[in-house]
């Protein structure tokens, strides 16, 4: 289990801070807000913004916070022993406030512009017919991208140098597909700033925007713990590995042999 410092808590804050104005812009910029709008939504454009922020925002912060910026990404990391209890829960108010001052950020130089879109604000689509296709929808983005990240970033056996390539664009790939749907969220934290800034929060959308998410990253740990780690998180490099490599992955299983006591 890892130790965390204020240096990992300002870096989650900074993270879901930049994630969520980059994010605000983009949506404000490319996605239509009424019918009668001079430009159609273009979720290619957003969902390659997500892919790269979110890569670079791993890049930059990921060796110091782990590079969470989601509160279902922190609960999966708990569950894992990754991350001590009182630590995910710091995280998790860091990146609330982060979001909420990326939001105030997006507001602040979008005034008139994000207005019709609550400044990122996201929304269940009427295509859905409701909140619960909402909950599925969120579950499932959520369930592949905290999937995505077990296997690759929190996996000893994966090669981790692809994890922020691998995250990245798979967030990107969910927004381009569940995104004109409920938004592309997958995130309580980023769900919360734009909906508290933009005038957008109801306690309705608790449930595909929060609990949705959460249950998909419950879900995930399951998947990967039974079906992709295995149950007794098999040990030994694999395949053919240089000498290198063989040492750093026998370092890896010892630290997942003491996580697991």
């Amino acid at each position: 289990m890892h130790d965390r410092g204020l240096a990992a808590y300002i870096a989650e804050l900074l993270g879901t801070l930049f994630l969520t104005f980059v994010v605000g812009v983009v949506l404000t910029l490319f996605v239509a807000s009424s019918a009668d709008a001079q430009t159609g939504s273009d979720f290619a454009v957003v969902g390659l913004v997500h892919a790269l922020m979110l890569f670079g925002l791993i890049m930059t912060f990921g060796a110091v916070s782990g590079g969470h910026f989601n509160p279902a990404v922190t609960l999966a990391a708990a569950i894992q022993k990754r991350i001590d209890p009182v630590d995910a829960v710091v995280y998790v108010l860091a990146q609330l406030s982060g979001a909420v001052l990326g939001a105030l950020l997006t507001k602040a130089i979008l005034l008139d512009e994000g207005r019709a879109l609550g400044y990122g604000n996201v929304e269940v689509s009427g295509l859905l017919g409701g909140n619960f296709p909402g909950f599925i929808v969120e579950g499932l983005g959520a369930f592949l991208l905290v999937l995505v990240i077990l296997a690759v970033a929190m996996n000893p056996r994966a090669r981790q140098e692809w994890a922020p390539f691998a995250i990245g664009s798979t967030l990107g790939f969910l927004v381009m597909v569940f995104g004109p749907l409920t938004g592309g969220s997958f995130n309580p934290a980023r769900w919360f700033g734009p909906a508290l800034i933009g005038d957008g929060l109801e306690g309705s959308d608790l449930l595909p925007f929060v609990l949705g998410p959460l249950v998909g990253a419950l879900l995930a740990v399951a998947v990967y713990r039974f079906v992709i780690a295995g149950p007794q998180f098999a040990e030994g490099p694999e395949p053919a590995t240089t000498g290198a490599r063989a040492v750093g992955q026998a370092v890896k299983d010892a630290e997942v042999r003491a996580r697991n006591k």
